[in-house]
């Protein structure tokens, strides 16, 4: 997969109130301490995602307050999701948005596409994110290609790409969205199936990362 030279922008879905995990969480700890939030965000920066994005809603005095604890705040895009409570896809819109909006400040540099993850994924590496990004050239992938984007190995990231992390061909996250689709999904996205209807009837290349680590997400404290 070739590198791509763009700006690709993170994106952190974290306004949810996590009424199945019992607390919103972005608010939530590893058993080291560490909050999944911080952790995600140190992950895109790491893989070579900027800026990271993050979406608030629930809770968002006390959230701003942690990404300060543990000295985050200038570092990240933090953005608002006012209708939060209506499911994942008014965090997506509001992330979108505020991608949108990026493009067109003279302080930071416009992004060709955002990789999205939901910040309940406490596991996400960031070789994952890299090899969705293609800031890992040198590794050969192991990938189930979708009609339309037989050549990606050969391209790299821009406005068109639709790329999603599969896990033994379960799509997962992250999820690379290039910029010509997010008008189309800030308009269509609703209720808490985020960016999947738009993916499913679109042409998107899901990228093997099985050999990476589960992509697993965590709903409940169990």
């Amino acid at each position: 997969m070739a590198t791509s030279s763009a700006p690709i922008a993170g994106l952190v879905l974290a306004a949810g109130a996590g009424s199945r995990y019992g607390m919103p969480k972005a608010l939530a700890r590893g058993n080291d301490g560490i909050p999944w939030l911080v952790r995600t965000i140190r992950t895109l920066t790491d893989a070579g995602c900027s800026p990271v994005i993050v979406v608030l809603g629930a809770e968002t005095a006390e959230v701003r307050a942690l990404l300060h604890q543990f000295g985050m705040t200038p570092s990240v895009v933090l953005t608002q999701a006012e209708d939060w409570a209506e499911g994942l896809s008014a965090s997506l819109r509001a992330g979108l948005r505020q991608a949108t909006e990026l493009q067109a400040t003279e302080l930071l540099p416009a992004p060709v596409a955002v990789a999205i993850v939901p910040v309940d994924i406490p596991g996400l590496l960031p070789g994952t994110v890299a090899r969705l990004i293609g800031t890992l050239p040198t590794i050969t992938l192991p990938t189930i290609t979708l009609p339309g984007d037989a050549d990606a190995d050969a391209n790299p990231v821009g406005p068109l790409t639709l790329r999603q992390a599969g896990f033994d061909a379960r799509p997962g996250h992250p999820v690379v969205i290039g910029r010509a689709h997010w008008g189309a999904l800030i308009d269509s996205a609703t209720g808490d199936t985020g960016a999947r209807p738009y993916l499913q009837s679109h042409d998107t290349r899901l990228v093997d990362c099985a050999d990476l680590e589960t992509g697993l997400d965590v709903d409940t404290r169990d």
